[in-house]
């Protein structure tokens, strides 16, 4: 599945909504993502990288280096991502949001159920296009 990384943010458990919602709470605790790198370290060595922007879509470089793209929202207290390219998948992954900002590390489930080491950077380091 091209959906890399656990795609686990930072904000706090927040109801139901989408990115055009009020820029408080919820989506204002997933400022710290915007305009940054998430780092998925999987038990290989291998990483992951993901970027989101604050209109609801993310990019995503795999650990085997391919890139997709597709859509977020918020949902039942969790974070889901679809992916349209390159290939639309059905369905979404969701997972638990962490609260954190820049330096913030934690555990996470990536989406093939291994435990992988979540990081926050500082800036969009190889993102796509």
């Amino acid at each position: 599945m091209m959906l890399t990384l656990a795609l686990v943010l930072m904000l706090q458990a927040a109801p139901s909504g989408t990115p055009t919602a009020a820029a408080s709470g919820p989506l204002a605790d997933l400022q710290p993502a915007f305009g940054n790198t998430l780092i998925s370290t999987y038990p290989d060595g291998r990483t992951a990288r993901l970027w989101l922007a604050s209109d609801g879509r993310f990019q995503g470089q795999g650990r085997r280096k391919g890139f997709n793209s597709g859509v977020w929202r918020i949902r039942g207290g969790q974070l889901c991502l679809s992916q349209r390219r390159p290939v639309p998948l059905p369905g979404s992954f969701c997972t638990p949001i962490v609260h954190g900002g820049i330096g913030a590390s934690w555990t996470a489930k990536a989406v093939t159920g291994e435990t992988i080491t979540v990081r926050l950077i500082a800036g969009d380091d190889g993102r796509a296009g």
